[in-house]
């Protein structure tokens, strides 16, 4: 039993919570900012980019992944000027219809591309492909020091562990700038502290969280993960350091426990197969949110203003 569980689901449960750490972390302070809606725009930037990438390439790696996001979201900022200026309309509508224009192009793109083959189609795009990261060269725990059997582990695994230690360091170096420009912009700019710089940094850090655990988890994850996770954090205490505690708890608990549901619980209520990982995971920590809403310390702040030190 222990040689199936590291071959089969060790490495999807370390990538899935990964990949829901490093999207929750940056959440933690798009929420505070109210800037929710740009986890959810991201996201949709990255298909495009992504589809032009291989397009372009003819290969599915990190840089051209990359390259691709970066670009997209490039386009993305002077769409949204572009509707602002020309149509004169509010901020939060250009976003809404430039994100969901792109990610639909993207959808299009995916269509009407020849991706037979690499692991890249509209439902790869929506729901990753977590449960098929499996580590074949494994034989047990005792893999876990073989050399031989860790040169076999899936490249997902190490790719998300990078960015989630990079996302963890950067939030714990600039962890005052960033407390301090996200509850007073106007005082943090009058000490020194460059708050436009560092505001770009923070979209950029959710971008790179974003673009890492597309290909494994698709977007639904990583949108549920910039939200929920520290949404339900947030209704847990009023101390930014413990809320981000939460948060990380929240990431976890939604990873783990919807991978085990996803494989399991059709099982226990009589059905035969099992359901997307992706989507239980998103599901969980939506249901987390909706407790939290409902029984938190702090649930009265729902509609409030920030009051969080």
């Amino acid at each position: 039993m222990g040689a199936e569980f590291v071959q089969l689901s060790l490495t999807p449960l370390l990538i899935g919570t990964l990949a829901a750490i490093a999207c929750a972390l940056p959440g933690n302070f798009l929420i505070l900012r109210r800037q929710a809606l740009i986890g959810d725009a991201i996201s949709h930037v990255v298909l495009p980019g992504i589809v032009v990438a291989f397009l372009v390439t003819g290969v599915i790696s990190t840089w051209p992944m990359m390259l691709g996001a970066a670009g997209a979201a490039v386009v993305s900022v002077i769409l949204i000027e572009a509707i602002k200026r020309l149509g004169r309309i509010e901020p939060g509508a250009a976003m809404g219809v430039t994100f969901t224009s792109l990610f639909a192009a993207g959808v299009l793109l995916l269509e009407q591309s020849d991706t037979s083959s690499v692991h890249l189609d509209v439902e790869h795009a929506l729901y990753g492909n977590l449960e098929s990261l499996i580590w074949l060269a494994a034989d047990g725990w005792a893999s876990l020091v073989d050399p031989l059997a860790l040169a076999d582990l899936p490249p997902e695994l190490t790719r998300m562990a990078v960015v989630t230690a990079m996302i963890a360091f950067l939030t714990l170096i600039f962890w005052r700038p960033l407390k301090l420009s996200t509850f007073d912009e106007g005082f943090a700019a009058t000490i020194g502290i460059p708050t436009a710089v560092l505001s770009f940094a923070l979209v950029v850090t959710a971008a790179v969280a974003a673009v890492a655990a597309f290909d494994a988890v698709g977007s639904i994850i990583v949108i549920a993960m910039f939200i929920c996770p520290p949404a339900a954090a947030r209704l847990m205490t009023n101390r930014l350091e413990i809320q981000v505690v939460w948060s990380v708890a929240f990431a976890v608990l939604s990873a783990v426990a919807g991978y085990v549901l996803a494989g399991y619980g059709p099982l226990w209520l009589g059905a035969d197969d099992a359901v997307s990982a992706a989507g239980m995971i998103a599901t969980v920590s939506g249901l987390i949110l909706g407790l939290a809403c409902l029984f938190a310390p702090h649930r009265s702040r729902i509609g409030a203003p920030r009051d969080a030190t």
